[in-house]
């Protein structure tokens, strides 16, 4: 199987749905802690017992359930809605059906949270706005009782890779990050993945919202280290940002094919292994893999492997046809759709935002290395130059966002909110 075979592969995953003319929607996934407001741990009996009492309301189905018959995962009739556990039972997902506009999600998302506040707090624990869970420490980090989320866990606690990860392998089940998918097309995800791979470092500096306290990392967005320094990361064109300006289709999928495959399905079981890229995976002969419960089986890849594949870039192309913004940490409540109003207002004004880019002073003074860059500006403290540059940087890009967003004229400008000083 050579590496342009398995280029072939990704193009039939990720390229098939794209339609050439799509209207825009906005999906839009949001991830919460569930925090004990008195200081404690999270109590998962409480965190469980709101999912049954969700369960029976008239207004949502269970779609899911975990290993002890817990609904895990719930759809609203109408809106099509899911609420749902991710990876652990301290943290909520809202992922919402798409939308025309951000109201749209707004509203119920307003309505979502009018019902499960009172109920949490009944039991003194509320949804917090936090890129990451304030009693991560003390709370039991350990997987959702489903086989997928236990060989995720395990294939992050994974020895023996010969990569150095950071100590938190469980890191999945406390993060939280407010993602946004905008369909796109042919003709232009891929100068959408390149304007905004630029913008990391204003979005860094805009929306960071995940401080570590446990270490001494200087930066306010610890999300970005937990993601790169874990297994995902193995190898680093798997996650974050892209190296480079992609100046075709071909180039872009030549990088995707140096991402990872890590986990495949026999006979109805999740089995992961050692990161392999996918240029590399159908050459494998064999591969040892193993259950979430540490079982080896030796497996032979087959093609339809790569339909599991997914890499985890801040502008990560999907198999939905969309581009899925995800390097933005969950926001205080009052400003969870600050980002994804920014994120939209850029979308529309793409052409504006392109020429802004090749024109802007913000790169002529500093090195186009956009890695840096963001790390750069989610410093914990910057000089009053470095304050300066962002600064301005985010004011042009914000005055570029409002403008895409009256001019879809749905009033959604409203969300965006104004830099940090």
């Amino acid at each position: 199987m050579t590496k342009q075979q398995a280029i072939k592969l990704l193009k039939e995953k990720y390229l098939s749905n794209m339609k050439e003319d799509s209207e825009l929607f906005v999906g839009v996934e949001l991830e919460f802690p569930i925090v004990e407001t008195n200081g404690n741990k999270t109590n998962i009996e409480v965190t469980k017992n709101l999912f049954r009492i969700l369960a029976n309301l008239s207004d949502f189905e269970v779609e899911k359930i975990d290993d002890n018959q817990n609904p895990i995962q719930l759809i609203h009739c109408s809106s099509k809605d899911r609420i749902l556990f991710e990876l652990s039972y301290n943290t909520i997902e809202f992922a919402f059906e798409r939308a025309r506009s951000i109201n749209e999600v707004a509203k119920r998302f307003e309505d979502y949270l009018k019902i499960i506040q009172p109920i949490l707090q009944e039991n003194n624990h509320e949804i917090q706005g936090h890129g990451i869970h304030p009693l991560w420490k003390e709370n039991d980090n350990s997987p959702v009782k489903i086989e997928r989320y236990k060989m995720l866990m395990a294939f992050l606690a994974m020895n023996g890779t010969g990569m150095k990860t950071h100590s938190y392998p469980s890191y999945g089940a406390f993060i939280c990050g407010n993602q946004v998918q905008l369909d796109v097309r042919r003709d232009n995800y891929i100068r959408i993945i390149n304007a905004f791979n630029k913008i990391e470092a204003a979005k860094a500096y805009l929306f960071s919202n995940s401080e570590f306290s446990a270490e001494a990392w200087d930066t306010k967005i610890a999300r970005d280290i937990f993601w790169e320094e874990s297994l995902h990361g193995y190898y680093k064109e798997n996650v974050g940002i892209y190296p480079k300006d992609y100046q075709s289709e071909e180039e872009f999928f030549n990088n995707l094919a140096k991402t990872a495959i890590f986990t495949a399905t026999r006979g109805g079981k999740s089995y992961y292994f050692k990161p392999i890229r996918v240029e590399d995976y159908l050459d494998q002969k064999e591969i040892t893999a193993y259950t979430a419960d540490g079982n080896e089986k030796i497996i032979k890849p087959v093609k339809e492997d790569l339909k599991q594949h997914r890499s985890y870039q801040f502008q990560d192309l999907t198999a939905r046809g969309t581009v899925e913004f995800r390097s933005v940490c969950t926001q205080p409540l009052e400003t969870t759709f600050a980002p994804i109003a920014f994120e939209l207002g850029l979308f529309v004004e793409l052409e504006k935002l392109e020429n802004y880019l090749e024109d802007s002073s913000f790169f002529k003074n500093e090195e186009q290395d956009y890695r840096k860059l963001r790390k750069k500006y989610s410093k914990k403290i910057l000089s009053k130059e470095e304050k300066e540059a962002i600064q301005s940087f985010s004011k042009d890009l914000l005055d570029i966002a409002e403008a895409g967003l009256m001019k879809r004229g749905y009033k959604e400008e409203k969300f965006l909110t104004l830099p940090k000083n």
